[in-house]
C-alpha cells in the first residue's frame, strides 16, 4: 500500500499470517521476510523467541505462553507521518486487553507512547523498526508482545500478566483480537491523515496526564508536569524551562 494516492480502508482480508514455533524474533523473521521480497501485510507469530528484544536493545524475556507477534509493512505511509503510529499501534494492543479484562477489573491505560499498563503495571511491549531494503522499498515492522501467563523481571518497570488479573486465554485466541483491533486502527490512523482522531483516542486513555514524570533522554533526564500529548502525539511536559514538546524518550512516574 503506497503512501500516495486515494486512501482505502484496511480490512482483516488484507493481511496474510504465518504461525511459527520457535524463532529468535519475530521482528527479525519479519525483515528477513521482506528483504526475501515479502510485500507485506503479514503478521508473524511465533511460540517462543529465543532473541526477543525491546527498545534500545534490551531483552526480551519469550518464554511459551505468552504472545509474541510482528506485523510486516512496506512502504505503507510516508515516512515523515510514522512518528505518530505507535499512537496508533498502541490504541490497538490496549483494546485488544481491555476487551479480555474481568468487568469492574484493574485500570487498563496507556503510559506515552505505546506501553499498555494494568494498574501501571507494563503487561506488554512495542518495538517499531524500519529498514531501507535494497530495491528501494521501505520496510517497517510492528513487533508486539503481551505478558499472557509470564512477566518478565524489567528493573526498569513494575510489570503484571493478564493471568495475574485472573484472565486465562491463549496466544492464538488474543491474536486474533489483535489482528482485528490493529486493522481497525492503521484503517483510522489513515497513512497519518487521522492523526487527528487517533490523538483524541488516545488521550482518552492516557496513563499520569498531570502528574509529575520524568523523562529520560538518551543523554539526560528532565523533570516535569505532564501535561498530555500535542496534536502530532509529541509529549508535552511542563517544566522549569517552560513546556517541551519531547519525541521519544523513556518516562517514568512521580
Amino acid at each position: 500500500m503506497s503512501g500516495v494516492g486515494k486512501a482505502r480502508r484496511i480490512s482483516i482480508d488484507d493481511f496474510r499470517h504465518v504461525a511459527l514455533d520457535e524463532v529468535s524474533s519475530t521482528n527479525t523473521e519479519a525483515l528477513a521476510r521482506a528483504r526475501a521480497g515479502d510485500s507485506g501485510f503479514l503478521w508473524v507469530t511465533a511460540e517462543r523467541q529465543t532473541g526477543g528484544r525491546g527498545r534500545r536493545g534490551r531483552q526480551w524475556v519469550s518464554e511459551r505462553g505468552n504472545l509474541y507477534s510482528s506485523l510486516l509493512l512496506v512502504d505503507f505511509a510516508p515516512p515523515e507521518e510514522l512518528g505518530s503510529l505507535p499512537l496508533a499501534v498502541a490504541l490497538a494492543v490496549h483494546q485488544t486487553i481491555i476487551s479480555v479484562m474481568p468487568l469492574g477489573g484493574a485500570t487498563v491505560d496507556i503510559k506515552w507512547p505505546n506501553d499498555v499498563l494494568i494498574d501501571r503495571r507494563k503487561t506488554s511491549g512495542i518495538l517499531l523498526e524500519a529498514e531501507r531494503l535494497p530495491d528501494g522499498r521501505m520496510a517497517l515492522v510492528i513487533g508486539i508482545g503481551i505478558n499472557i501467563l509470564a512477566r518478565p523481571d524489567l528493573a526498569q518497570y513494575p510489570v503484571t500478566s493478564l493471568a495475574d488479573q485472573g484472565v486465562s486465554i491463549s496466544p492464538d485466541e488474543l491474536f486474533a483480537r489483535l489482528f482485528v483491533n490493529m486493522a481497525d486502527a492503521l484503517s483510522v490512523w489513515d497513512e497519518g491523515r487521522g492523526i487527528g482522531e487517533i490523538v483524541a483516542r488516545w488521550r482518552q486513555v492516557a496513563c499520569g496526564i498531570g502528574e509529575k514524570i520524568t523523562v529520560n533522554l538518551p543523554d539526560r533526564s528532565i523533570s516535569g508536569i505532564f501535561s498530555g500529548i500535542d496534536d502530532k502525539g509529541l509529549l508535552l511536559l511542563d517544566s522549569a524551562a517552560g513546556t517541551l514538546s519531547i519525541a521519544a524518550g523513556d518516562v517514568f512516574f512521580g
